[in-house]
């Protein structure tokens, strides 16, 4: 019996309906960009695994420094301990992060990373005697799959049945240049309320909601008027973080700086999960005090994990090596030219792109989840390259460091399957 015949018999797959898909393909190694499947057949990861093996997959340098530290410190609590990978990854993360982060919170995965952040901005007014009881967030976000983050979440295909046990979140637009002055007239009169703790926000790229993209200065328009009216705001760059949009952060693009990032994916390159809150020093001082209720009482057994913190350090430091950036430079320009000829396309509707995330829609309909959906993953895989569409929305989002015939392969391969429709 191979290994997805013996994967039926007990595990449960994440975003699947069982009776729908009941197959799994079974992976046995990965390399590079390269995964391979227990029949031995190679695919391109053209997704870097969920945006996380952004420096490819068992990138050496990262595995054996883990492998190193896993003979000295495994495993340490991280409430009222410490240990050298975490200062040391504190140390490298607050040099890159926007200036005015000054704290960081460790947690686990994206989910608690956004949770985290949420939970800081609701306890921030608590702690002031002045509770605000509302999140802010855009419509069309995706921030998790724990309570706090599907409350701020606009996508009802994860939501549905859990509904009615919500925080309270009112959502806003994405603005645009078509729509801004409109989207910031009534973000003012829900502020005016004094309602609202925190405004949560996928900076410049909605990922769940098909790679959609919208610009800078919109987006500052409203977290200046967020400021404005002393409603915290929170970037969710566990997608965009680490190069993906061609700066260090996404926020980097933007004036005003948020009061709390949610960092995960790509922070510890792939290895091992591993997720991180920062906040400003303000935003700490509000929990510090000799009232032990007014602490952040949110812990994780594997926080500030010492091989995550290792693997985190070792890829904050392969980022800015000239090899990845010069990696990044280039599938920046390969997408920019590939964009170019999928505009013209006539089957081609849209077509996006903002550092290595390139995404394109079909001008067919599509259910997210649905059979020609399916279709369309099973073409990419035949054609030995890892695409997970969304609906009809095509994305790349691919290791930093492939070449230029293996993306040109994933280009093909979209070339091939526009034929099908």
């Amino acid at each position: 019996m191979n290994l997805s015949e013996r994967d039926k018999k007990y595990i449960w797959h994440p975003l699947t309906q069982h009776k729908l898909h009941p197959n799994t393909l079974a992976i046995t190694r990965a390399q590079g960009v390269y995964l391979y499947d227990e029949a031995g057949k190679s695919y391109i990861d053209g997704i870097s695994s969920w945006y996380t093996a952004v420096y490819g997959h068992c990138n050496p340098i990262i595995t054996n420094q883990v492998a190193a530290q896993m003979k000295t410190l495994d495993q340490i609590v991280f409430s009222g301990f410490t240990h050298e990978p975490a200062v040391k990854l504190s140390e490298a993360l607050i040099a890159i992060l926007p200036d005015n982060q000054q704290k960081l919170f460790f947690n686990d995965n994206g989910s608690t990373a956004t949770e985290v952040g949420i939970k800081m901005a609701l306890q921030y007014h608590f702690n002031q005697k002045k509770p605000r009881n509302k999140i802010l967030a855009f419509e069309e976000g995706f921030h998790g799959d724990t309570f706090g983050a599907m409350s701020a979440s606009g996508l009802s295909v994860y939501n549905g049945p859990f509904e009615e046990h919500f925080i309270a979140v009112e959502r806003i637009p994405v603005p645009t240049k078509a729509n801004v002055e409109e989207v910031l007239e009534h973000l003012q009169s829900l502020l005016q309320t004094g309602d609202f703790a925190g405004f949560i926000y996928e900076p410049l790229v909605q990922g769940a909601a098909a790679m959609k993209m919208h610009d800078a200065e919109g987006l500052d328009s409203v977290l200046r008027l967020c400021k404005k009216f002393g409603t915290l705001t929170i970037a969710d760059e566990v997608m965009t973080g680490f190069g993906k949009t061609g700066t260090i952060f996404a926020s980097d693009q933007l004036e005003t700086k948020p009061d709390i990032i949610c960092l995960s994916k790509a922070l510890s390159a792939g290895l091992v999960p591993m997720a991180i809150t920062s906040c400003s020093q303000e935003v700490f001082d509000k929990f510090y005090s000799d009232d032990i209720g007014k602490g952040l009482f949110h812990g994780h057994t594997y926080s500030g994990n010492p091989l995550a913190c290792t693997a985190a350090l070792a890829a904050i430091n392969l980022l800015q090596t000239k090899e990845i950036q010069d990696g990044i430079s280039n599938v920046i320009k390969w997408h920019s030219n590939f964009a170019q000829e999928m505009a013209l396309h006539p089957k081609v509707e849209n077509v996006r792109q903002l550092g290595v995330i390139f995404a394109l829609d079909l001008k067919v309909k599509m259910e997210r989840y649905g059979n020609l959906r399916d279709m369309l993953f099973k073409h990419f895989m035949d054609q030995g390259v890892f695409l997970r569409p969304l609906g009809n929305t095509i994305y790349i989002l691919a290791p930093y460091i492939i070449k230029e015939e293996e993306m040109q392969h994933i280009y093909a391969a979209i070339r091939k399957a526009l034929d099908l429709f």
